[in-house]
């Protein structure tokens, strides 16, 4: 866990990284505030900038302001990416005059129906800074949730016209039920376009508590799922457990009334990538040895790929062996950061 003694380290990697943008290549996402903070939380703030000197080659320079944002033409900015570097300070200026937890209540019903934008990333970019913020309030942790809230609303990416299938009780049931879908492109918003039918889970859920308890049951399903569905598109495949995990950290951070939305938005965010990138049959997996969670945190660390150490950072969250072993079927599949 993070403690006071190590919590200086996160603010320099995201000082750090706060010189960056959000995304590289066009429209890989950058990660790396997402890990960091990860290792961070989980006791390794000592391992941030040795893992940062690896991954540093895959940053590009914080992009140039296009227009600013304000409170009159914000919804024609939403989804413009050439305005992220106006969102995020957009974003700046609020959380510099205003408490974050209300920034972050009004903006979130907002920013909510366009979590598929930079496939699913800027919410799980908030959910980490969410976090770190509920553990310490500083300068560098309200700027990096400036960060994500900007790329959100840069990127706002929303779907409509999906029809409703029957589903299950279960989400592990309903996450199988699932039916995959086929595109010509490996571009995630081209993937998505062929989403035309998902199954129907928890949409009867209106009690905040039980929408905890349903969006805490998804991402436990998810993640199990990927020990023995991720040898597909292993890389994008962690997204359908990490997104609504972002959201389910996130909630405590919320007023109640926005709880059951967001598992309604986390469920269609999971299935959808499931929908995307889950392969057709899945392949048993058992561990060679199941380790404890802090081996498997050090494995996925000496492994260093991001989507490992985030995938690894919600089997920690979820803490049951089958998650753990999730953690462990990325560190095989996945090609290692050097």
């Amino acid at each position: 866990m993070e403690t006071s003694d190590t919590s200086g380290h996160l603010e320099e990697a995201l000082e750090r990284l706060h010189s960056a943008g959000p995304e590289r290549v066009g429209h890989y996402t950058n990660h790396a505030p997402m890990v960091v903070e990860a290792l961070a939380a989980h006791g390794h703030a000592d391992a941030l900038h040795r893992w940062l000197d690896l991954y540093q080659r895959r940053l590009e320079e914080f992009p140039s302001p296009f227009a600013p944002v304000t409170d009159d033409n914000w919804r024609q900015a939403l989804g413009d990416p050439r305005r992220v570097a106006d969102w995020i300070d957009h974003f700046s200026r609020a959380l510099a005059d205003r408490p974050w937890r209300d920034v972050l209540a009004e903006w979130w019903p907002r920013l909510l129906p366009g979590l598929y934008g930079g496939s699913t990333h800027p919410v799980i970019r908030v959910g980490h800074a969410v976090r770190a913020l509920e553990a310490q309030e500083t300068a560098p942790r309200r700027a990096e949730l400036a960060h994500g809230l900007g790329y959100w609303a840069a990127v706002h990416l929303t779907v409509s016209g999906i029809t409703a299938l029957p589903g299950a009780s279960t989400a592990a049931a309903s996450l199988d039920a699932v039916p995959a879908v086929h595109a010509p492109s490996e571009e995630f918003p081209d993937r998505l376009a062929v989403v035309r039918a998902l199954p129907v889970w928890a949409d009867d859920v209106t009690d905040p508590d039980t929408a905890r308890e349903r969006l805490t049951e998804l991402v436990r399903a998810a993640t199990h799922r990927y020990a023995t569905h991720g040898h597909g598109e292993e890389t994008m495949l962690v997204h359908a457990a990490t997104a609504p995990n972002a959201v389910l950290r996130t909630l405590g951070s919320l007023p109640r009334e926005l709880w059951a939305p967001s598992l309604h938005a986390a469920w269609t965010a999971s299935a959808a990538v499931t929908a995307m990138y889950a392969p057709a049959e899945p392949v048993p997996y058992a561990p060679p040895s199941l380790r404890t969670p802090e081996e498997v945190l050090e494995r996925a660390l000496a492994h260093g790929d991001e989507h490992v150490v985030k995938l690894t950072d919600t089997a920690l969250d979820v803490g049951d062996e089958p998650a753990l072993a999730a953690a462990l079927r990325a560190v095989e599949l996945s090609v290692p950061l050097t």
